[in-house]
Formats: structure tokens, sequence, C-alpha cells
């Protein structure tokens, strides 16, 4: 795939009705806002400065202490933490061990700049403590839970599923922090565009995407994926990083999967060159999805970590070169 240019960048965006000055701005990269992740410049970015987290998720079994001090062994800059139902932080303890869970990861010598809960909305006994220990803590970004499509009325789900997150945003708001929206194929969002509009009449200081490449690859594998990353850039606030194959099942149908960073679809020196034209410098998460072998827990873990490191040096190289030329 050729690079994107700031002219076809342009002439895209506008296609789509994006005013002149939008386009300009998103062509410079002149992006700026509170707790934004993009910074605001006039030429673009020389180096990523932003952390590049592990996603807890796929250490389940480590102690908060021994996951910071996991997570630092394998050189990454900080953990984006579970606080959801079999996460590092259950839902039900929150407003007690989410401050313990983030000092001892501090302890380490690395911070927890993002959380993943399965908040829907404000009316979640545990979104009130959830957002309050979190700010408390020091942590400025928050990934919701999913919204559903039902599929037989389409325009209201994603209305009913916009007003829920104006919930979120107006605790974000009382708490100074940024709602940052994943988009996950196979759920409201999953496309990016179809939720863009929702997210977009919410206060950019609280409200942003959460943009996983590896989704939009899925649900828009040609032209799709670079028009959800354009569109969503002005929001973005933290990225995941995963990649992805089409492969038949044990019965002949085709099924997305997960694999290496590297060895699928996603085109990353272009999707690289987006966020440094953009001069994105917010939150990397790494995501191991794909299967990791060995015969005992203890194994597995540091097949695990051993797949991290492959993984972050793999788009480290990535962003460096982007961020470079």
């Amino acid at each position: 795939m050729g690079q994107v240019t700031r002219r076809d960048f342009q002439k895209t965006a506008l296609g789509l009705g994006l005013s002149t000055g939008l386009t300009t701005a998103l062509g410079s990269g002149r992006l700026s806002g509170a707790n934004s992740g993009v910074a605001e410049r006039a030429s673009p970015a020389e180096s990523f400065r932003g952390p590049y987290c592990f996603f807890s998720k796929h250490l389940p079994d480590l102690a908060w202490g021994e996951l910071g001090r996991t997570v630092k062994e394998a050189g990454f800059d900080g953990v984006d933490l579970t606080v959801r139902p079999e996460g590092h932080v259950l839902p039900e303890r929150v407003a007690t061990d989410l401050p313990r869970a983030i000092e001892a990861i501090a302890a380490s010598g690395v911070p927890v700049p993002m959380v993943t809960t399965s908040l829907l909305s404000a009316e979640d006994p545990a979104a009130v403590p959830t957002f309050e220990a979190a700010s408390k803590g020091g942590v400025r970004l928050l990934k919701p839970g999913y919204y559903k499509y039902s599929l037989k009325d389409v325009p209201r789900e994603l209305a009913d599923a916009g007003r829920q997150l104006a919930s979120l945003a107006d605790l974000g708001r009382r708490y100074d922090m940024v709602v940052g929206y994943h988009t996950h194929a196979g759920y409201v969002g999953g496309p990016t565009l179809d939720f863009l509009p929702e997210i977009e009449k919410l206060d950019a200081q609280v409200v942003g995407v959460y943009f996983d490449i590896r989704h939009a690859v899925i649900e828009g594998g040609r032209i799709g994926w670079q028009l959800a990353a354009a569109l969503a850039m002005p929001r973005l606030r933290m990225i995941a990083v995963k990649d992805c194959v089409w492969r038949k099942d044990e019965k002949g149908r085709w099924r997305d999967g997960h694999c290496p960073l590297g060895e699928g679809m996603v085109d990353w020196p272009a999707f690289c060159r987006m966020l440094a034209q953009a001069d994105y410098q917010g939150p990397v998460s790494m995501h191991i999805e794909y299967d990791i072998d060995g015969a005992t827990p203890a194994s597995r873990r540091d097949g695990m970590i051993e797949a991290a490191r492959r993984d972050l040096a793999f788009v480290k190289g990535q962003m460096e070169e982007a961020y470079r030329g």
C-alpha cells in the first residue's frame, strides 16, 4: 500500500464532508486539547514520546507489584490495568483496591496511565467509585465497556449508546478524566465511522477514541481502516496494537484471527505514518491475543512475556521509523 500523502489525506477528508480548516489541521498535525494525546505543532513529529503500556489482561495471575516489575523488565513504560470482572481490580472492590494496585505498580517503577473497565453508563454502581479512585491515583484515561448491536433499529441503537456514553462523559468532566471508546470489531464503534458522530457530539476534553488498528482492518480491510483512522484522528486518545489474519475454521468458514505483530494484515508503516503526521503522543497499549504455547501456567507466562518483548520491539521500530521520516 502506498504512502498516504497530505494532499491525498485532505482530498479524502474533504470528500467525506470535512471542513477545509479541519483537513488542514489534520494534514499539518495542528491538533490540540487538554489530555488529548495529540500535541499542537506545525510540522510532523520527530519522535514518539508516549508510553508503551502492557495490557494486564494477559498476565492475570500476577499480583500488582509483580505485574509492575514484570512489565518494567520487559521494557514497557506503564500498565493498562484491568478494572472489571475477572480483572486485576474487581469492580465491587474498586474503592479500596484500585488505589492499592496503582501504588504497588508505581512502587515497582512503572505508572498506570490508563484503566480498562466494563462500564457502560454512570448508572453502574461501580462507575463513580472507579472514576474517583482512578482520578485520585493520577490515572487520566479510562476505557469503558462495549455497546452491542441488535441490528433491529441501528440509528436508535447508536443514539442509545451515545446517551450512555454521555453519562460517562459527565463523570469524566467531574473527575478530570478522558473516556476513550475502544473501536472493537463486532460491537458499536467497531467500524469507527458508525459511532464517531455520537462521540463528536460530546466534549472533546472528556471523550475520545481508543483506536484499535487490528479491529479497524478487520472491519475495513482496504481503504476502510484508513478512513476510520483519518476521521478519528482529532479525537484520538489511546491506541491498541495487535495484528490479524483471516483463516478457515474446522468447518471451512472464514474467521478473523490473531497473530504476532508484522505477520498479519495490518499495514504498520502506513498506520504509523498517520500517527506521526498527527503527532500522536498518547499511550500505546500492547495486546497479545494470539495463542501462546506452554505445558504449564509458568511456561505460558514466560512465553507471553517473550511475545510481548518481541511485539514491543516491532512496534517501537515501526514508530521510530515513521516519526523520523
